[in-house]
């Protein structure tokens, strides 16, 4: 089942894909948030279609696709997390997760523009699985335990400026990755049932020219074993979003140029959709 938030930013409104419709499911929830994601949202929805309840939403191709989940409480990311990442990074693979945080304002809809920060020369793009929780996780016993609270699956582009990142971070990565806008997401989130995380094809280009081109089959930790490290440390609440690392073939690569204004960057996972952005000028506020 395939999730989403169609319409301007701050109004979403909340739709179930059903083939070629978009089905309103506010007769069920005010949106795909942790509520919704924490109450069996497949059974709920799959029956409330097979009784009619739900309306083809008048419209829907011509509206704003948003991130297909409300703001989440939190954005918990994973990094070198594909050893050939690690590597065109000068890094060493990691023997245990790394983990930082991207601020919620970060998420945005999977086609919105992109601010390239004031003083930025180093803007990057990362495409990434990204994981939201449907149910509480806490000290798990096992990552086998991981799936049972998984609400699904979306594409993310986790947008990063090296120098704040790497240069002047004082150790720590999440200054890079915190402006506003850095994390567009979806189109969609794709339920478990649909998906095989460790067997997706990721890309992404740059003004049409490829950049990245690699599986989550080469991930250094899978999806199961992230969830379940996490939870020996943080909790995971309904509606969080988990980024899982990008692969080989960003700009900090040296291969490639940084991001400038009018860049245009496509990220796609198979099976969860594709989204575009064009990188923008920062302008001071009016």
């Amino acid at each position: 089942m395939k999730f989403a938030r169609l319409g301007e930013s701050g109004s979403e409104i909340p739709v179930v894909l059903d083939g070629d419709r978009r089905l309103d499911l506010r007769p069920l929830t005010s949106d795909v948030d942790g509520s919704f994601l924490a109450d069996d949202p497949v059974g709920r929805t799959s029956a409330a279609i097979a009784a009619g309840l739900l309306p083809e939403l008048p419209g829907a191709d011509a509206l704003r696709i948003g991130a297909p989940i409300a703001r989440p409480s939190a954005v918990v990311c994973i990094g070198m997390n594909y050893a050939a990442h690690a590597a065109e990074s000068g890094a060493t693979p990691p023997s245990i997760p790394v983990m930082f945080l991207k601020t919620p304002n970060t998420v945005v809809g999977p086609n919105d523009a992109v601010t390239i920060p004031r003083g930025s020369e180093k803007t990057d793009w990362e495409v990434e699985l990204g994981i939201v929780i449907g149910r509480r996780a806490a000290y798990l016993d096992s990552p086998e335990q991981a799936v049972d609270h998984i609400a699904g699956f979306v594409t993310a582009n986790d947008v990063s400026e090296r120098t704040f990142q790497l240069e002047v971070s004082g150790g720590q990565w999440s200054k890079g990755k915190c402006a506003p806008g850095f994390n567009p997401t979806g189109p969609w989130l794709v339920t478990p049932d649909e998906v095989d995380p460790q067997a997706l094809r990721l890309q992404s280009r740059v003004n049409g020219e490829p950049r990245q081109d690699s599986s989550t089959a080469d991930m250094i930790f899978p999806v199961d074993h992230i969830v379940w490290h996490l939870s020996q440390f943080l909790t995971l609440e309904p509606g969080d979003l988990v980024l899982t690392g990008t692969p080989q073939g960003v700009a900090l690569s040296g291969r490639f140029p940084y991001l400038a204004p009018g860049d245009i960057v496509d990220i796609e996972i198979e099976g969860l959709g594709a989204q575009r952005q064009e990188f923008v000028a920062w302008e001071a506020a009016r």
